[in-house]
């Protein structure tokens, strides 16, 4: 046997690959938008899985963004017959990750919908503290996540609440609320730290219809 040499430098593991997921919201496929825009796919290089958030509207697309990473996702208020779960909780390099759609299921969103109509605030931007009751709602889902990914306001949400990274990238479909427009997400992971960073879509030519409802 060898003999070891006590001043050799200690060989230290190599550090962890960072992962990249992709994150979509609010695709709408085909009620709003004829297919997923052509620029989607630049906006997804590179990643190692994408995290779809619900109001896919198609099954066909779940199929068509396997073909660049593996999928996961949850069912949204315009999925309603899909066997999808409501809520999912992933890990990727140690980091747990909440994976919801936000409408909270339709004993909770019908009622809140209705309201909304009659009070006229469908067309309407959220209050300061209807916006904040939301984001708690969100946030209350999951417990003992570091990350809960989103949709259904199509507003972009990038922020912390109670020790959790809340990360919305907006709608990628055409009925966008504010700044950037269509967009996605990317979720970089590394040594259990996590950054989003939102990526604009142009989604020209794939537009089917506005439709200004959730």
């Amino acid at each position: 046997m060898a003999a070891t040499d006590p001043g050799a430098p200690t060989a230290r593991p190599a550090p962890a690959r960072a992962l990249t997921l992709g994150v979509i919201a609010d695709s709408h496929v085909p009620d709003r938008m004829r297919a997923l825009p052509p620029a989607l796919w630049d906006a997804l290089a590179g990643v190692d899985a994408i995290l779809h958030a619900g109001d896919i509207c198609a099954p066909r697309v779940l199929a068509v963004l396997e073909q660049v990473a593996p999928v996961h996702a949850v069912r949204g208020n315009r999925d309603l017959f899909s066997p999808l779960p409501l809520d999912r909780v992933l890990t990727f390099g140690g980091v747990r990750v909440g994976l919801t759609h936000g409408h909270g299921g339709w004993r909770r969103y019908a009622p809140a919908r209705l309201r909304a109509m009659l009070l006229g605030q469908t067309n309407r931007p959220p209050s300061a503290a209807r916006t904040r009751r939301f984001l708690q709602q969100v946030r209350r889902r999951f417990t003992e996540v570091q990350v809960i990914v989103f949709g259904h306001t199509h507003r972009p949400v990038n922020q912390w609440l109670d020790g959790a990274l809340l990360f919305n990238p907006g709608s990628l479909g055409p009925d966008y609320r504010v700044w950037p427009g269509p967009a996605i997400g990317r979720l970089t992971i590394a040594g259990g730290a996590v950054q989003a960073e939102i990526v604009p879509v142009p989604i020209a030519g794939a537009v089917l219809k506005l439709d200004p409802s959730a």
